[in-house]
């Protein structure tokens, strides 16, 4: 038998990639991401009230949402912000919309009355014309209405 000395075929080196190893990366990054993603994206997710004869409206992006969670931060559009910031913000948000200064509050059904008539009046100084409370129907309520 002759040696081979020149590097032929039969040398056992495999030329195909293992893909293995990024098969298993790609799916624990994809778990990562599945259980961060909703986390992420709930932001402001208050314990709304409960109102009587509702009118669905559909959910606008555009809108400017001041938002109070139950211990009292602020959010804005979803965004936590100080509550000393909310004046400069919420005057901002409206000089960025002149031709539409509706505030929509969304508050913990939690909270006192007196913090969201404070946010409210904030939110008139800034230049709110109309503020609006965000409601939730009641659950035995026909959706036909």
């Amino acid at each position: 038998m002759a040696m081979s000395v020149g590097g032929g075929n039969d040398s056992g080196v495999m030329a195909d990639i293992n893909v293995t190893p990024m098969v298993d990366v790609m799916l624990v990054l994809l778990i990562i991401f599945m259980v961060v993603t909703p986390t992420l994206m709930s932001g402001f997710n208050p314990d709304l009230p409960v109102g009587e004869n509702l009118k669905d409206r559909a959910q606008d992006d555009d809108r400017v949402v001041l938002g109070i969670d139950q211990n009292g931060n602020y959010y804005l559009n979803k965004q936590p912000i100080r509550r000393e910031d909310a004046p400069r913000l919420l005057e901002a948000a409206f000089a960025a919309r002149p031709e539409d200064k509706v505030l929509f509050v969304k508050a913990d059904r939690t909270l006192k009355y007196q913090e969201v008539m404070e946010a409210m009046m904030v939110a008139r100084d800034a230049g709110a014309r109309v503020v609006a409370a965000i409601t939730e129907k009641r659950p035995d309520e026909d959706s036909g209405n």
